[in-house]
């Protein structure tokens, strides 16, 4: 899955996307790493990773340059159409 755009749950610091860079047991790196706030639109992050999210209640953060998980629980590769739905920031008012 190195270089494909990903989510991943974590154990404790929540779900990520990103392009995958490295991946070292449970330590996973992400280039151009969101994270995801909250979401509707996708029961499980396997829906979310297909589909996207709904745009009214999703919270995806602004994204940093480089991120390292230490705790991936979970990697799921995304469709082109999840891709391009995960990847803009979305904080609303």
């Amino acid at each position: 899955m190195l270089g494909k755009f990903v989510i991943i749950r974590t154990y404790s610091a929540g779900v990520h996307v990103g392009t995958l860079a490295s991946l070292d047991g449970t330590a996973a790196t992400l280039t151009d790493a969101r994270r995801i706030w909250r979401w509707r639109g996708a029961l499980t992050l396997n829906e979310l990773s297909q589909n996207g999210a709904a745009a009214d209640y999703t919270r995806i953060s602004d994204p940093v340059p480089q991120l390292l998980l230490t705790e991936a629980v979970e990697i799921i590769p995304c469709s082109d159409k999840a891709r391009e739905n995960l990847s803009a920031s979305r904080w609303g008012a």
